[in-house]
C-alpha cells in the first residue's frame, strides 16, 4: 500500500508534464501563446523544480518525509486547480511555476520512502522498477487523457484532472505512509540551501534563456558563468561545514556520478522529443489531440514494462550493460525518427517509439536503483533529490536545445518568403500559429496562399524535427559510451577509482 501511494504521486506529477505538452497546440489558439510562451509554460515547472529539489530532499531527511509529502500535493492540487483559471498565458506561467515547487517536494520523497520501506537491493530494484513503470505509465496517461479533455471539454480540464488525482494521493499518504528522517537530525545548513537554490536555479534559467539571447551571447555566458559560480561556492562550503546539505564527497563514487549522467543525457533526449512530436501529430499528421495521444502508447507502453524488467535485469547482469544498451537503443530510435516527413506511415513511427521508449526504460530505472543504492537510508531525500535534479537539468537543457535548433530551422524556411509582413511575422512564431493563419486566410478565400503558408510551415517543421532528432542521437550515443567507460557493472566495482571520478569532473 505504500508503494502504491508513492507510485500515484510519481504519476501524478508526470501526469502534468506529459498532459500539458498535449495541450499546448490548443493553448495557441485559445490564449493566443508564442513559442516562447509555450516553452515557458513548460520550463515554469522545470525551474522551479529544478532550483528547489535538491533543497527539498534534505528538508524532507530532516523534518519527515510523510509530512513532506502531504505538503507538496497540497500545493500542487492547489497549484493545478489555479491554473485551470488561467485567462492569459502570464498566468498559467506563475501557476506552473507554482506547480513546480509542490513537485520539488513530492518526487524526492517518493524515492526516499521507497529506500527507507525496501531496505534489501532485490526488493528495492522491483519497488524502483514500479516507480519507474509509474512514470512511464503517466507518459502513457497524460497524451491519451490530455488529448480526449482538449478535444472533448477544455484545456482547463488538463489541470484539473491532475490536481484530482493529488487530491487522492494526499488522501493515501495521510492514511497509510509512515513518518521516516534521519535519526542523527543535525542542523540545516542554511548556506548550502541558499546556494543550491540559486546556483540550480540561475543555471536553468541561463539554458531557458539561451535560445532567444543566443548560445554564444554575452547575457548567456554572463549567466552561465553566475551559476557556475555560485555552485562553485556551494562545493566549497559543503566540504567545510561540519553538517553539509549535500555529500559532495559521494560524486566520486562512479556508481552514483555515472547514473546520474545517464539519467541526464536520457531526459535531455526525451524532454526535447516530446516537445516536437506533440505537435507533428497536429499540426503535420492532422490528428485531433486524442487520437495524437493515442498514437504515443507504443512509447510509453515499453517505458513502463521495461522499466519494471530493466531493474531486475540489472541485478542479475550488471547496470552498465543494461543502462548502455538503453542508451545505445534511444540513439537508434532517434536516428530512426529524423527520416520522418508529412508522409512517414504511423507504422513505422510505432516501430521507432518502441525502440525509443524500451531504451528509456532500461536506462532511467536501472540508473535510479544505482543511485538510491549509494546512497545511506538516512540520506535517502537528498539522494534523491540528486537523481531528480538531473532529471530536470537534462530535460530542460533538452527543450531549450532541440527546441531552439528546431525554431532556428523553421524560420529559415520563410527566408525570401513574399508573405505579407505581419502574416509572415506571426508565422514564424510556430507552425500553430502558422497553421491558424492559414485557417483564416483560407477562410477569407485565398486557398492559393494558405495552401502555400501551410506547406512552409510544415516542410520547416520537418527540417527542425529531423535535426532535433539527430541532436537526441548523437547525446544518448555520447551517454552509452560514457556508461561503459565509468559506470561499475555491480555495486562495489572500482567505485573509487581517482582518476575516473577526475575524468567524470572534467566532463561535467
Amino acid at each position: 500500500m505504500i508503494l502504491l501511494v508513492v507510485c500515484a504521486a510519481v504519476l501524478v506529477i508526470n501526469l502534468s508534464t506529459t498532459i500539458v505538452n498535449i495541450t499546448l497546440p490548443r493553448l495557441t489558439e485559445d490564449l493566443g501563446a508564442t513559442t516562447t510562451d509555450l516553452l515557458w509554460i513548460v520550463d515554469a515547472f522545470n525551474l522551479a523544480f529544478a532550483a528547489l529539489v535538491l533543497a527539498a530532499g534534505t528538508l524532507a531527511d530532516r523534518f519527515g518525509r510523510r509530512r513532506l509529502l502531504v505538503l507538496g500535493l497540497t500545493l500542487f492540487a492547489f497549484a493545478s486547480f489555479g491554473g485551470a483559471t488561467a485567462g492569459s498565458p502570464g498566468q498559467l506561467i506563475a501557476w506552473r511555476a507554482v506547480a513546480g515547487v509542490g513537485a520539488a517536494v513530492i518526487f524526492p520523497v517518493t524515492l526516499s520512502i521507497i529506500s527507507d520501506v525496501f531496505s534489501d537491493r532485490v526488493r528495492r530494484a522491483k519497488a524502483i522498477g514500479l516507480w519507474g513503470a509509474a512514470a512511464g505509465l503517466a507518459i502513457a496517461l497524460g497524451p491519451v487523457v490530455g488529448g480526449f479533455l482538449v478535444q472533448h471539454v477544455s484545456w482547463n480540464s488538463t489541470l484539473i484532472f491532475p490536481g484530482a488525482v493529488a487530491v487522492l494521493a494526499l488522501v493515501g499518504a495521510i492514511l497509510r505512509i509512515p513518518e521516516s528522517r534521519d535519526p542523527a537530525t543535525p542542523p540545516l545548513d542554511f548556506g548550502g540551501i541558499a546556494l543550491s537554490i540559486a546556483g540550480l536555479g540561475l543555471l536553468v534559467y541561463a539554458i531557458i534563456e539561451a535560445p532567444e539571447h543566443g548560445w554564444g551571447s554575452v547575457t548567456t555566458l554572463g549567466l552561465l558563468a553566475g551559476a557556475l559560480l555560485v555552485l562553485l561556492v556551494f562545493v566549497v562550503l559543503e566540504r567545510r561545514v561540519e553538517h553539509p546539505m549535500l555529500d559532495v564527497g559521494i560524486f566520486k563514487n562512479l556508481r552514483f556520478t555515472a547514473a546520474a549522467l545517464s539519467i541526464t543525457f536520457a531526459f535531455f533526449a526525451l524532454f526535447g522529443f516530446i516537445f516536437l512530436i506533440t505537435q507533428y501529430f497536429q499540426f503535420v499528421k492532422g490528428y485531433e489531440p486524442f487520437s495524437a495521444g493515442v498514437r504515443l502508447l507504443p512509447f510509453a507502453t515499453c517505458t513502463a514494462i521495461l522499466s519494471i524488467a530493466g531493474s531486475r535485469i540489472a541485478v542479475l547482469f550488471g547496470t552498465k550493460l543494461v543502462v548502455a544498451g538503453g542508451l545505445l537503443m534511444f540513439a537508434v530510435g532517434f536516428a530512426w525518427t529524423s527520416t520522418v516527413d508529412a508522409d512517414t506511415a504511423y507504422l513505422t513511427m510505432a516501430l521507432q517509439m518502441v525502440l525509443m521508449g524500451s531504451g528509456l526504460g532500461l536506462t532511467s530505472a536501472p540508473a535510479t536503483e544505482a543511485i538510491m543504492g549509494v546512497v545511506p537510508t538516512a540520506k535517502a531525500g537528498v539522494g534523491s533529490a540528486v537523481n531528480d535534479a538531473t532529471r530536470e537539468l537534462g530535460g530542460t537543457l533538452g527543450v531549450a536545445v532541440v527546441g531552439s535548433v528546431a525554431l532556428s530551422l523553421y524560420r529559415d524556411a520563410f527566408s525570401g518568403s513574399s508573405l505579407p509582413g505581419p502574416v509572415l511575422e506571426t508565422a514564424r512564431e510556430s507552425i500553430g500559429a502558422a497553421m491558424l493563419t492559414a485557417g483564416g486566410i483560407a477562410r477569407d478565400g485565398d486557398a492559393g496562399a494558405a495552401a502555400t503558408l501551410a506547406s512552409t510551415a510544415q516542410s520547416g517543421f520537418l527540417d527542425g524535427l529531423q535535426a532535433g532528432c539527430l541532436v537526441a542521437a548523437g547525446v544518448s550515443l555520447v551517454g552509452a559510451i560514457l556508461v561503459l567507460l565509468w559506470l561499475p557493472a555491480h555495486p562495489g566495482v572500482a567505485e573509487d577509482d581517482a582518476a575516473d571520478t577526475r575524468a567524470i569532473a572534467a566532463a561535467a
